[in-house]
């Protein structure tokens, strides 16, 4: 496959997994820009068996160093982009950006690694091998981790719906 078509394939994925980790579009289009540029380097001296679990490791990579340069935490308080999806109608558009806006709000209970696990394996629907490779851990820890990412988001969410129910 050619770094084009790669390009085309998995930018918007890559894209959308460093805009949830660095809450910022300006960064999330540089970092996705190094990703692709650290990629052009190194498909041509390798095979690369697996380019979506590989460019999502890169792209993690990418993000670590750029935190490091930075020193900067990983976590901000809002989300300052609309998430562009496509659908048909304003109220659809309206109600999924409200759920991708809840959801990274109830991310943030999670711990760092729990919410990684979570966004690979949940948004980006990576194996959770592929995920424990990127992350660098082993294949049990991340299932401990995912699984109980799980069980605090599920909470938060009935915690948010119980609220909703007294409140009408």
């Amino acid at each position: 496959m050619q770094l084009e078509d790669v390009y085309k394939h998995y930018m918007n994925d890559l894209y959308r997994y460093l805009y949830s980790l660095s809450k910022n579009h300006h960064i999330a289009e540089d970092l996705v820009q190094e990703a692709f540029y650290r990629a052009y380097l190194t498909l041509a001296d390798y095979e690369i068996n697996n380019i979506k679990a590989w460019l999502f490791k890169v792209a993690y990579h990418a993000f670590i160093d750029h935190q490091r340069k930075n020193k900067k935490t990983i976590l901000t308080d809002e989300i300052k982009e609309d998430v562009d999806r496509r659908e048909n109608t304003p109220e659809s558009k309206m109600l999924e950006k409200e759920s991708f806006l809840l959801l990274m709000e109830d991310l943030k209970c999670l711990k760092e690694i729990e919410k990684q696990v979570v966004l690979l394996c949940d948004l980006n629907e990576l194996s959770y091998q592929e995920a424990a490779d990127i992350l660098n851990i082993k294949l049990n820890t991340l299932k401990s981790h995912i699984s109980r990412g799980r069980k605090k988001l599920v909470e938060r969410v009935k915690e948010r719906m119980n609220l909703d129910e007294r409140r009408a």
